[in-house]
């Protein structure tokens, strides 16, 4: 029997999008329970400093989705470049299953390899030399032990220079790299992924070791709401507007 499983990336939840959160709450109210399985593929939050960093917003959201998982969806999360430290205390809260970088998944009989898809745009040098350090357990511990202010300081900091750099990056630079694309499915024995970081929702088909190939992109949420439907063997990317429906 085919399931329902849908896909979310890149909300960029914050307080200062109010209009997001109004358009993830009434996604998880309304439209996800219809759902098996929900994945969300990192960069929920604008920004996470640690399990212990509880606010209105962390709340609201822990609140929603260990509401959907009572309700019979299983949740499950891959952290995104902006997120990466959620952990598994926030993850019980929210009763869902934290996942690895990558994830291989059986979708309704075809595997299906997912997740955020920022190491995939290799060519961007500084960014992917930022990611293996802040991935260390010395590092993540050094963060953690710094007083929650201070953490939320330097989050604000890093936003501020990451817009800064990515304004004055090419654009293929943050795109992924083909190379790397075949290269993870290829080492995964698998011919469909799934991912987001790009912000570039679309349905890429393609030729690999002489066999067809697809690449599907996760819409953010910057301008609308946006997941990926997949059910009896089709694969459909969806929006709705900002705000509740």
């Amino acid at each position: 029997m085919s399931q329902l499983i849908y896909f979310i990336a890149d909300l960029h939840l914050s307080e200062e999008r109010a209009d997001i959160s109004a358009c993830f709450f009434d996604f998880i109210e309304h439209t996800a329970p219809a759902a098996d399985q929900l994945y969300i593929l990192g960069d929920l939050f604008e920004y996470w400093v640690g399990d212990d960093d509880v606010n209105a917003l962390s709340n609201g959201v822990a609140k929603a989705l260990s509401g959907l998982s009572r309700k019979g969806t299983e949740v499950y999360f891959i952290q995104g470049n902006r997120d990466f430290l959620v952990g598994e205390k926030y993850a019980k809260r929210c009763g869902m299953t934290l996942l690895p970088d990558t994830q291989l998944i059986d979708l309704n009989g075809t595997p299906a390899l997912i997740m955020h898809g920022d190491t995939l745009c290799t060519r961007d040098v500084d960014y992917q030399k930022f990611r293996a350090k802040s991935r260390t357990w010395w590092w993540q511990g050094m963060i953690k032990c710094l007083p929650l202010s201070v953490r939320r300081k330097m989050a604000q900091n890093y936003r501020s220079k990451s817009a800064a750099s990515t304004a004055q990056k090419p654009q293929e630079i943050m795109d992924v790299t083909q190379s790397e694309v075949e290269k993870v499915l290829i080492n995964a024995n698998c011919d469909l992924l799934i991912h987001g970081h790009t912000h570039r929702p679309a349905i890429h088909h393609f030729e690999m070791a002489q066999k067809s190939a697809t690449r599907i992109v996760l819409g953010d949420w910057y301008e609308q709401g946006a997941w990926l439907k997949a059910e009896n063997g089709q694969l459909e990317l969806l929006n709705q507007p900002l705000g509740p429906s």
